[in-house]
């Protein structure tokens, strides 16, 4: 049946890298999965991927920056599934940029998908999320939400404060029984990551990039999505409020 069996999961960034896979995990472990993505195309594949592999998923195109459109697809998962029980934010932007090189519009937007985002998704999905049996979140952030990164201001900002979203929300929620979690991977081989890979060689970066305890492997998007079913499982009952580091050592 799987550790997720009957439960309805939303995944935000679901159409590629971490959150495609996480949708796919938590399918795998019986869970009913609605995804989002501003990528029309990447949403519909990993639906499909799902619904070939047997599992049961919906999803739809959604830019988290917007509240309105959010509530839309919050609305729609539970119209489609009745409800919703574990909120999975693994939508996010950024890339290696010169301060001096920073516009306004892109750290604006930044924050408008890596921070308003889960602002947005949150507070669509809580209403839903504090019905019994009591949900949680799970909030992807970064090693970056534990340290500054050269050249990254804009992205190291916005996962500084995703990691005290998380932590408020889950000392306000916790008397609720609503527990709110954040993962803190370290490089991991997704889209994304290209963005910040400042060598032609992307291999070769993201071995560079590993920690010395793990040096020449590097994360895929499937050792992070373990993770954050982890943190959404009941085996994570006591976990509440942490930034769990998945870095391979990077910050140890």
């Amino acid at each position: 049946m799987g550790r997720f069996a009957g439960r309805v999961v939303f995944v935000t960034g679901a159409g590629s890298g971490v959150g495609r896979a996480t949708a796919a995990l938590f399918a795998e472990e019986g869970a009913r999965v609605f995804g989002i993505d501003v990528n029309r195309d990447g949403i519909s594949e990993t639906v499909a991927t799902i619904k070939k592999a047997g599992g049961e998923a919906d999803g739809m195109h959604c830019d988290v920056a917007s509240f309105e459109e959010v509530g839309r697809a919050v609305q729609r998962t539970v119209e489609v599934y009745g409800g919703l029980n574990v909120l999975v934010n693994a939508a996010g932007i950024g890339g290696f940029k010169r301060f001096e090189e920073l516009e306004p519009e892109e750290w604006q937007r930044t924050l408008a998908v890596n921070v308003t985002g889960m602002f947005n998704t949150i507070k669509a999905a809580l209403p839903h999320l504090l019905r019994p049996p009591v949900g949680n979140v799970v909030n992807v952030g970064s090693t970056s939400s534990l340290r500054g990164t050269a050249y990254a201001a804009h992205y190291a900002a916005s996962k500084a404060a995703v990691l005290n979203l998380t932590r408020s929300l889950a000392l306000e929620f916790a008397s609720r029984d609503l527990r709110v979690n954040c993962v803190a991977p370290g490089g991991v081989r997704t889209p994304l990551g290209r963005f910040f890979m400042r060598r032609e060689d992307f291999e070769q970066h993201l071995v560079d990039y590993s920690a010395p305890p793990k040096r020449g492997h590097f994360a895929e998007p499937i050792d992070i999505a373990r993770v954050i079913a982890f943190l959404a499982s009941d085996d994570a009952r006591m976990v509440n409020g942490v930034a769990l580091l998945a870095d391979g050592g990077t910050l140890a």
